[in-house]
C-alpha cells in the first residue's frame, strides 16, 4: 500500500502527544511523508483529544480524509467516538481491559455524543460496552482486532526493567507505538531513532525501548506487518518534521526578527514558545521574546520596538486580535512596520479556544476604524508558511504599514514533513532609511509616499494618534489631512504595482475545467488532493488559491472567471459566509454564487470535498459539511 491513515485517540494530558511524535520521526526517518492534525477540546487534562494522520510512500501529503486503516485508542471512549472512522478490514488497537466499560459510564463524553450512540447502537444491536462495539467491528466491518491488556503490560515492564509501579503508566504510549509498528512494518532502526529523539535520559529510552519490543513480538507473532508500506519513492533529499507554529518562528529568525510580544492564547503561543527557545542566537543577536500583561500591551510593545527599527511582531488569535485594533489603526496612521501572525481558530467571543476556522478573513482585512494602507497575506501549507512570514517583515518595512500574515489553527497545530528551506533566494529588505547627518528630519516627509525611516535616537521625533504634520505633530488643518491621508493611501497604489499578481496567486489543476474551486488556507491541501480524485473520475477540476487578500489578485480571477464562466466558480472555506467569495465581489464584481463551507471546527477532509463538489455539480448552490469528530 502506498498511503496509510490512523488516528490515536486517547485523554487530554495523556501521552497523546508523545505517541504522535514517535510515530511521525519514525516513518518521516524512514522516508515517508506524513501530516498529522492534532483535534483537543479546551481542556488541559481529561477530555478526548485525537489525531488524524496521513503517511504516503509517493508524496508528503497535504490532505486527510477517512475512513482511516487504523484506530489506536489509549481509552474506551476512544473507541466509541472513532469505530466508525474505520474502515472495512482495517485495525483497532485497544486495551482489553476496557471490555467492560459502557459508553454511559464515561463522564467527559458530551452529551450530544452520547445521545447520538445511544441511537446508533440500538440500531446496530450492540450493548454499548466496549466489548460489543469491537465485536460488531469485527464481524459486520471485517476489522481485524488487537485488543492488548495495558494492565498485564504495564506489569511486565515493571518486572523486566524495575520500574517503580506508579510511573508505569507513562508507557502507554509506547504500547501503542509498538502495535502501530509491529502492524505497518516500521523497521526496528527507524522506531529506534524516535525513541532515542523523544526520550533523552538513558533509562528512559531503555524502559521504553522495552516495552516496545513486547509489544511488537506480541503483535508481529499473531497478525505480522499486514499494512506494511510499499518502499518510500519520496523525492526530497531532506526534510522537518514540524508543526505550523515551529515553522513560522523559524521563518521570523530565518527573517531577523528581535522582538516579539505576545498574550499566552491559542493556538498562537506555541511559536512564541519555540521564539523562546532560540532568544540566544550567539554572534547573530538575540531576540526579545516578551510575555505581557494583554494583547493590548502586547500590540503596542511590538509598534515600540519597530520604532527603535527592531524588526517586530506579535502571534495572537481571534480575542486577542479583537483587543489589538486600537493599536493597529495608531500603527497604520504613524506608518509603523509590524508584523501580527493571526492564528484563525473557531469564533466569535471565546468561541471554540481549539478548534480550527477562516472566519477572521474578514475582520483582518477591515480591522480597526478609520482607513489605513496594510497588506494581508494567507498561508495554504507549512512551506508557504515559512516564505510567508519572512516576506511579511520585507513588506512591513519596504511600504511601512501593518502586515497581517493569516494563519490557520488546522496549519498551527498540524505537523507534517516538509523539504528543507531553500535559503539561497532569502532576502531582508529593510526599505527606504533616513541617512545620517540630517539637521532637519521630517519623518513623514510628503515629499515621496514612502518617507525615509529613522530610529527612535537617531533624529527628534514625533509620534501621535491624532493627524499629524510632516514632523509628526498634531494638525487638524483640512488641507494638511487631504495630503497626509492621500500620502498613506497612496501606498496601496504602489503596493498593487510592485507586488507582482503572481505572488497573489496560484493555480493547480485543468487549464479547461469543469469546476474551478476558490479557496484559500488549509483549503489547499485538500482541494489538490480533491483534483486529483475528481480527475480520475473525469470531472476535470482545477483550484485558484488566493494567496494575498491585500493586495487582491483581481485581473487573474476575472481572467479566469472570463474563461470558463462565473457559473463554475466555488468558494471552498472553512466559514460560513464564505467570506473570501465577498470579498473576490467587492474587488472585482464577480459573485462566487456557489460555495462548500465548514465551520464545525474540523478540517475539510478529501472524501467529503469530493462528494460536495458532485452534489454541487448536480445542480447544489451550497454545501455545508460535518464529518469529523
Amino acid at each position: 500500500m502506498n498511503e496509510l491513515r490512523y488516528i490515536l485517540g486517547g485523554p487530554q494530558g495523556g501521552g497523546l502527544e508523545t505517541l504522535s511524535e514517535l510515530l511521525s520521526w519514525a516513518y518521516a526517518h524512514a522516508g515517508y511523508g506524513v501530516i498529522s492534525d492534532r483535534e483537543y477540546f479546551s481542556n488541559i487534562k481529561g477530555r478526548h483529544s485525537y489525531v488524524h494522520a496521513t503517511v504516503s510512500a509517493v508524496e508528503l501529503p497535504r490532505h486527510l480524509t477517512y475512513p482511516v486503516d487504523i484506530v489506536a485508542a489509549m481509552d474506551a471512549e476512544t473507541v466509541f467516538t472513532h469505530f466508525d472512522d474505520l474502515r472495512d478490514g482495517g485495525y483497532i488497537i485497544y486495551n482489553s481491559d476496557d471490555d467492560n466499560v459502557s459508553f454511559t459510564s464515561i463522564p467527559s463524553m458530551e452529551r450530544d455524543l452520547r445521545e447520538r450512540l445511544t441511537s446508533e447502537f440500538k440500531e446496530l444491536g450492540v450493548d454499548g460496552t466496549v466489548k460489543s462495539v469491537v465485536k460488531y467491528l469485527q464481524s459486520n466491518r471485517k476489522v481485524r482486532v488487537v485488543g492488548l491488556s495495558f494492565k498485564e503490560l504495564l506489569m511486565e515492564i515493571e518486572r523486566r526493567e524495575g520500574i517503580v509501579p506508579s510511573q508505569a503508566s507513562r508507557y502507554i504510549s509506547t504500547i501503542l507505538a509498538g502495535a502501530v509498528a509491529a502492524i505497518t512494518g516500521i523497521n526496528e532502526e527507524d522506531l529506534d531513532y524516535s525513541l532515542k529523539r523523544r526520550f533523552v535520559r538513558e533509562d528512559l529510552y531503555r524502559h521504553n525501548r522495552a516495552m516496545a519490543n513486547i509489544v511488537i513480538e506480541a503483535v508481529k507473532g499473531q497478525f505480522g506487518s499486514e499494512l506494511k508500506l510499499d518502499k518510500p519513492s519520496v523525492k526530497v533529499s531532506g526534510v522537518l518534521v514540524a508543526s505550523g507554529n515551529d515553522v513560522i518562528a523559524m521563518a521570523k529568525i530565518v527573517a531577523g526578527v528581535r522582538f516579539q510580544a505576545y498574550y499566552p492564547i491559542t493556538p498562537a503561543a506555541d511559536e512564541s514558545f519555540t521564539l523562546e527557545e532560540y532568544e540566544a542566537l550567539g554572534g547573530e543577536g538575540s531576540i526579545v521574546v516578551f510575555q505581557t500583561e494583554d494583547e493590548l500591551a502586547a500590540i503596542n510593545a511590538a509598534i515600540g520596538a519597530a520604532l527603535t527599527g527592531a524588526r517586530s511582531s506579535v502571534a495572537t488569535s481571534g480575542p486577542g486580535f479583537d483587543l489589538m485594533v486600537e493599536g493597529l489603526g495608531w500603527a497604520g496612521q504613524n506608518e509603523v512596520p509590524v508584523v501580527v501572525t493571526y492564528y484563525q481558530r473557531g469564533g466569535p467571543s471565546t468561541g471554540q479556544p481549539t478548534r480550527g476556522g477562516q472566519s477572521d478573513l474578514l475582520s483582518s482585512v477591515f480591522a480597526s476604524h478609520g482607513e489605513y494602507p496594510r497588506i494581508v497575506l494567507a498561508s495554504g501549507d507549512h512551506e508557504e508558511a515559512f516564505y510567508d512570514a519572512i516576506d511579511a517583515f520585507n513588506y512591513a518595512e519596504t511600504y511601512q504599514v501593518p502586515v497581517i500574515h493569516l494563519v490557520d489553527k488546522f496549519l498551527a497545530n498540524t505537523i507534517a514533513t516538509i523539504p528543507l528551506p531553500n535559503l539561497d533566494g532569502i532576502r531582508i529588505v529593510r526599505g527606504k532609511l533616513a541617512p545620517k547627518g540630517l539637521t532637519e528630519y521630517k519623518r513623514f516627509d510628503l515629499s515621496s509616499v514612502i518617507s525615509p525611516r529613522a530610529f527612535l535616537g537617531d533624529y527628534v521625533m514625533w509620534y501621535s494618534g491624532d493627524e499629524h504634520d510632516e514632523y509628526g505633530h498634531i494638525d487638524e488643518d483640512p488641507i494638511n489631512r487631504i495630503r497626509m491621508f492621500d500620502k498613506r493611501m497612496k501606498k496601496l497604489d504602489m503596493i498593487e504595482k510592485e507586488i507582482p499578481e503572481e505572488r497573489r496567486y496560484s493555480y493547480f489543476g485543468s487549464e479547461r475545467p469543469d469546476i474551478v474551486i476558490v479557496g484559500w488556507g488549509f483549503v489547499k491541501g485538500v482541494a489538490l488532493k480533491a483534483i486529483e480524485e475528481l480527475s480520475g473520475e473525469g470531472i476535470k477540476t482545477s483550484y485558484y488559491h488566493i494567496r494575498m487578500f491585500i493586495p487582491f489578485p483581481r485581473e487573474s480571477i476575472t481572467k479566469i472567471a472570463g474563461e470558463v464562466s462565473v457559473d463554475k466558480l466555488v468558494a471552498v472555506e472553512h466559514n460560513y459566509q464564505a467570506q473570501a467569495s465577498r470579498l473576490v465581489a467587492m474587488n472585482t464584481g464577480i459573485t462566487v454564487g456557489k460555495s462548500v463551507v465548514k465551520y464545525t471546527g474540523r478540517p475539510i477532509y478529501v472524501h467529503e470535498l469530493v462528494n460536495a463538489i458532485k452534489n454541487i455539480m448536480r445542480g447544489s448552490v451550497r454545501e455545508v459539511l460535518s464529518y469529523g469528530a
